[in-house]
């Protein structure tokens, strides 16, 4: 049997491993550019689109936040005691039939108003709440009905809490969730304890 000197081998092994190198430095070039051409497209104006949460509540109701989603246009405007303003600006029919009502509170009187306490209605599995929007109802004057903010099996609201103490000058996203009026329903009264009501139109 004829053996191949060490040397020739050693050098067939070192042409081989520099070829090996080569193709697999091509291959991972070619999955880096690959990789670079996958991503999201940036929308105009330098952003990436992207799709928001549709489940507001996940806004639960805890802590003022807001669900997205308003619009910017005020479908009505409410004045309460002592500066208080309640301003609504979406009602929108959203998937799993409730419809989410948002806007804001603003304080513009010069006092800390403390009276929302008396916006979570009188039941009494609703004092929990604290400063809410838990007494907050839709009232359906053609079908005579009204719907209820809707809460979780602990008798936490839909809706923004957190309200206990609304300082001078604050401006607080609010929310609050209710079940869904028939789609023939276009318009509904917003009312909360001790504030006027107010006709606003649904969307969605």
């Amino acid at each position: 049997m004829t053996r191949t000197p060490r040397s020739r081998r050693t050098g067939r092994t070192a042409r081989f491993a520099t070829g090996a190198a080569a193709v697999a430095t091509s291959v991972g070039l070619a999955l880096a550019l690959t990789g670079c051409g996958g991503g999201a497209k940036p929308a105009a104006g330098g952003g990436t689109s992207a799709g928001a949460p549709s489940d507001p509540g996940a806004a639960s109701g805890s802590g003022g936040g807001a669900p997205s989603g308003d619009s910017g246009t005020v479908l009505a405007t409410i004045k309460g005691p002592d500066g208080i303003v309640l301003t609504l600006t979406s009602a929108r029919r959203e998937s799993g039939g409730f419809v989410t009502v948002s806007g804001t509170v603003r304080n513009t009187g010069d006092q800390p108003f403390t009276q929302a306490a008396n916006w979570r209605g009188d039941e009494e599995a609703l004092v929990k709440n604290g400063g809410s929007l838990a007494g907050a109802s839709l009232v359906d004057l053609a079908a005579k009905k009204r719907y209820y903010v809707l809460r979780d099996t602990d008798g936490r609201c839909l809706c923004t809490t957190g309200l206990d103490i609304i300082q001078p000058g604050a401006d607080i996203p609010v929310f609050a969730q209710f079940p869904a009026p028939p789609a023939s329903t276009a318009q509904v009264d917003f009312e909360v304890p001790t504030l006027p009501s107010a006709t606003i139109a649904i969307s969605g």
